[in-house]
C-alpha cells in the first residue's frame, strides 16, 4: 500500500520507537501534524516555542540515553529551533530534527517562510539533509537516527518539502544502514591502551580527568571501576558530574573557573593525566600555556580524533568508544604483574589543598538569603535523588556545586553553549522521560524569562515540575564580571521591572512561593515537593551582592585560583 511522504514520516517515528515528539505546526508541516493526528504511537507535545521544543528533547535526550525527536515548520519555526539545536551540538546531545520547508518548486524563490534550513543549521549540527524525492523519506530517517546516536552523538536534521510530504510511494523501512566514509569508532588501539597502562602504573601523582564523555558513552561503572582499582583521585566536569560519586573520598571536585582549589590544584601539579571523554575547553583548564607550565604525561580518551591533542599535547592519544577502551584498560592493569605505585604522599598534598580550600566556602546569613544554602537545602530535602536542570548563570554553578551528583544523567544543563532559557523546557523533557521521578529546575529570574510561556505546556500536561528561582535582581553573573573587570559599572545587568512571579504562575494554573527569610527555606522546599501532583515556582529572593567562588579569571591559570572575596 503506498503512504504519503508525511505517513512514511510518522511511520519512520513509530519504527524508531520514538515515543514523543516535540514541536509547533505551521503551514510547511500541516500534512505531518495530519499523519500525527490519525495515529497513538508517537505522542506529539505542543510546546510554546520552537527553542523550547528542541531543549524539551535536549533534556528528554539527556536523561535517558534515547534520540530526542522535533517537529518544526519552515522559516521562523526553524530559525526559532537554532539556538537549541546548536546548544545540543555543543554538549554532543542525540536528536533528529524535522523541519517542513516550501515546497520544491519555490525552493529559491523567496517563497512565503522559507528559510535555507540545511545551510543555516550547517555549522551547529552533526549532518543535515534535504529530502528531494519521497522515496528517500525513509532511508534519510533511518540514517538520520543512526548519524544522531552513533559515534559522537549529535543533532541531525532532515529538511522536507511540503509537497514531497504530500506525494506518495510505497513505504519499506531499512532494518540497517550504512554510509559510506562513516565508521564509528569501537575499541582503542591495544599497543596505545597498554602504554597508558604503563603510564598510569608508575605514576607518584596520578590524576583522573573525565567529562561529558562518560555520561553520554554510558560508561560511569567502567571508571567508578578504574579509579576504584587504582585508588586515584577523580574529577568531573560540568557536564561530567554524576560520573563518578560525588560523595566518594576519591571525588575531589569539578576542575575549572568555579572548580575546587583541590581539583584545580591536581590538575596543574599530577604527573601523569589521564582524560577521558574530556576536551579540555577554557572554562576548565584556563590559560592553556599556564596549564603546559608543570611537565606531565597525559592520556587522552575520546570517541573523536578531532578533539585530541586540540587545546593541550597529548602524549598518548586513545580513540576509541570510552566503554570499549576503559573495558580494554580495565583487564591490562587487572591483568599486570606491576601493581601500582605508592602515591600517599601525593594523597597527602591533595588533602593539605582541599583543607586550604576549606571546601566550597560562603558565609551563611540569618538576615537574607544565600543562594547556596538553597542548593544545600534543595539536595538535603530530596536525598541527592531528583533530577537537577538549570538555566544559566551564577545559579547554574551553584547547583554544580551544591547539589551532590552520584549517578549520572540527573545532573541536565547546558555547558558548551551556555544557553539561558534550557532549564524549564528541559525539565519538562525530563518529566516526560520519568514521569514519576522528583525534577527539579533551578534558574534566575533573567533566565527564567527567556522560555517562560512554557509554564503553558507545564499546565497542559500537567508536569509537575519544581522551579527553584534564585531571585538576585541581577543578571549575576554578568554583575559579577562586571564587578571584577569593569570597575563596578553594572550597565544593563540589573533587572529593573521583574514581574510578580507567585501571580505569574498562578495565573498559568500553577503554584507560586515567595521567599524571602533563611528560616523559611527549608520549610517552602518541602512544602513544595510535598505538593506531588502540582508544577511550584518558588521564588527565593537571594543577596543580590553574593559571587561565585572560587574563581579562576579569565585568561589565568588554574593556580591562579581566588577563593573568596577574603583572599
Amino acid at each position: 500500500m503506498e503512504l504519503s511522504g508525511a505517513e512514511i514520516t510518522i511511520r519512520c517515528l513509530q519504527e524508531e520507537g520514538v515515543e514523543f515528539v516535540f514541536g509547533y505546526p505551521g503551514g510547511a508541516v500541516l500534512h505531518i501534524y495530519d499523519a500525527l493526528f490519525q495515529q497513538e504511537k508517537v505522542k506529539h507535545i505542543l510546546v510554546r516555542h520552537e527553542q523550547a521544543a528542541v531543549h524539551a528533547a535536549d533534556g528528554y535526550a539527556r536523561c535517558s540515553d534515547k534520540v530526542g525527536a522535533v517537529l518544526v515548520t519552515s522559516g521562523p519555526g526553524i530559525t526559532n529551533a537554532v539556538t537549541g539545536i546548536a546548544t545540543a551540538y555543543m554538549d554532543s546531545i542525540p536528536m533528529v530534527v524535522i523541519s517542513g520547508q516550501v515546497p520544491t518548486y519555490a525552493i529559491g524563490e523567496d517563497a512565503f517562510q522559507e528559510v535555507d534550513s540545511v545551510g543555516i543549521t550547517r555549522p551547529c549540527v552533526k549532518h543535515n539533509f534535504l529530502v528531494k524525492d519521497v522515496k528517500d523519506i525513509a532511508t534519510t530517517i533511518k540514517k538520520a537516527f543512526y548519524l544522531a546516536k552513533s559515534g559522537r552523538p549529535g543533532p541531525v536534521l532532515v529538511d522536507i518539502p511540503k509537497d514531497i510530504s504530500n506525494q506518495k510511494c510505497e513505504f519499506s523501512y531499512p532494518e540497517s544502514i550504512s554510509i559510506r566514509a562513516y565508521h564509528p569508532q569501537g575499541p582503542g588501539d591495544i599497543e596505545q591502551v597498554k602504554r597508558a597502562a604503563e603510564l598510569l602504573l608508575g605514576a607518584r601523582r596520578p590524576m583522573v580527568y573525565a567529562g561529558g564523555g562518560v555520561v553520554l558513552s554510558d560508561s560511569a561503572a567502567q571508571l567508578t571501576d578504574l579509579v576504584r582499582l587504582t585508588g586515584f583521585p577523580c574529577t568531573n566536569t560540568l557536564m561530567g558530574l554524576g560520573g563518578y560519586p560525588s560523595t566518594d573520598r576519591q571525588f575531589v571536585g569539578m576542575p575549572g573557573m568555579h572548580g575546587t582549589y583541590e581539583a584545580n590544584m591536581a590538575m596543574q601539579h599530577c604527573d601523569v593525566l589521564i582524560a577521558i571523554g574530556a576536551r579540555f575547553d577554557d572554562r576548565v583548564v584556563g590559560n592553556v600555556e599556564h596549564f603546559a607550565q608543570v611537565p606531565r604525561k597525559i592520556i587522552h580518551i575520546d570517541i573523536d580524533p578531532s578533539s585530541i591533542a586540540k587545546r593541550v599535547k597529548v602524549d598518548v592519544p586513545i580513540v576509541g568508544d570510552l566503554k570499549l577502551v576503559l573495558g580494554q584498560l580495565l583487564e591490562v592493569l587487572r591483568s599486570s604483574a606491576k601493581k601500582t605505585g605508592d602515591i600517599s604522599d601525593w594523597w597527602k598534598q591533595i588533602e593539605e589543598w582541599r583543607e586550604f580550600g576549606g571546601g566550597l566556602r560562603y558565609k551563611n546569613s540569618d538576615e537574607i538569603i544565600k543562594p547556596q544554602f538553597v542548593i544545600e537545602t534543595l539536595y538535603k530535602v530530596t536525598g541527592g535523588e531528583a533530577y537537577v536542570t538549570s538555566d544559566v548563570g551564577q545559579h547554574q554553578m551553584w547547583a554544580a556545586q551544591y547539589y551532590k551528583f552520584n549517578q549520572p544523567r540527573r545532573w541536565i544543563n547546558s555547558g558548551g553553549l551556555g544557553t539561558m532559557g534550557f532549564g524549564l523546557p528541559a525539565a519538562m523533557g525530563v518529566q516526560f522521560m520519568h514521569p514519576d521521578a522528583t525534577v527539579a529546575c533551578v534558574t534566575g529570574e533573567g533566565s527564567i524569562q527567556m522560555n517562560i510561556q512554557e509554564l503553558s505546556t507545564c499546565r497542559q500536561y500537567h508536569l509537575p515540575v519544581k522551579v527553584l528561582s534564585l531571585n538576585n535582581r541581577y543578571l549575576g553573573m554578568v554583575r559579577q564580571w562586571q564587578q571584577f573587570f569593569h570597575g563596578n559599572r553594572f550597565s544593563e545587568s540589573y533587572m529593573d521591572a521583574l514581574p510578580d512571579f507567585v501571580k505569574l504562575a498562578e495565573a498559568y494554573g500553577h503554584v507560586g512561593m515567595l521567599i524571602e527569610k533563611p528560616s523559611d527555606v527549608e520549610p517552602a522546599i518541602r512544602e513544595a515537593f510535598a505538593r506531588k501532583n502540582d508544577l511550584v515556582f518558588m521564588d527565593f529572593r537571594t543577596d543580590p551582592a553574593e559571587n561565585v567562588y572560587p574563581m579562576v579569571p579569565g585568561g589565568k591559570g588554574l593556580s591562579e585560583v581566588v577563593l573568596s572575596e577574603d583572599l
